[in-house]
């Protein structure tokens, strides 16, 4: 029972966030400067929250930064959402890592914005119109993303 009032938990969790607006959700960048989602109108954005000491986060790194890359000058972005203590260790981790997306300091309030961020790492993906169309706790893949965004652009 405990088990099936989880899953039913989750479910209208991903429904209530499914179909959210990108309208309100405000950021700061690590130069501290204000951003709005809505500033990437036209293109798709992956918001990924994760933290240093998370280790499938650090696995999956790699790949969004290939995904970031691969399509950030035509129809897609990765925004990290960093869950740490310290902005030190965060700027400290994006040097070493080479992380090349948009990288900002985050707390539950501003998890709260789009949604529960229950475990790490937690993605949120917006499409053109900065509609929510999709949520997913636990890794994603460059593969799994394009791949999304391509049945969803095809139709």
């Amino acid at each position: 029972m405990q088990t099936f009032l989880r899953l039913l938990g989750m479910a209208m969790l991903l429904l209530a966030a499914v179909g959210a607006s990108a309208e309100s959700f405000v950021f700061k960048d690590m130069q501290g400067q204000q951003q709005r989602l809505q500033d990437y109108r036209g293109k798709w954005v992956l918001v990924n929250f994760w933290a240093t000491w998370c280790p499938p986060c650090l696995e999956e790194i790699p790949d969004l930064v290939k995904l970031h890359e691969a399509h950030k000058n035509k129809d897609l972005v990765v925004i990290g959402v960093a869950l740490d203590s310290t902005r030190e260790s965060v700027v400290e981790f994006v040097a070493k890592k080479k992380i090349g997306y948009p990288v900002v300091m985050g707390d539950y309030d501003l998890a709260a914005q789009v949604g529960e961020v229950d475990a790490l790492p937690t993605s949120y993906l917006y499409d053109p119109t900065g509609k929510l169309v999709s949520y997913q706790q636990g890794m994603v893949t460059r593969a799994s993303v394009e791949s999304y965004v391509r049945g969803k652009t095809a139709k």
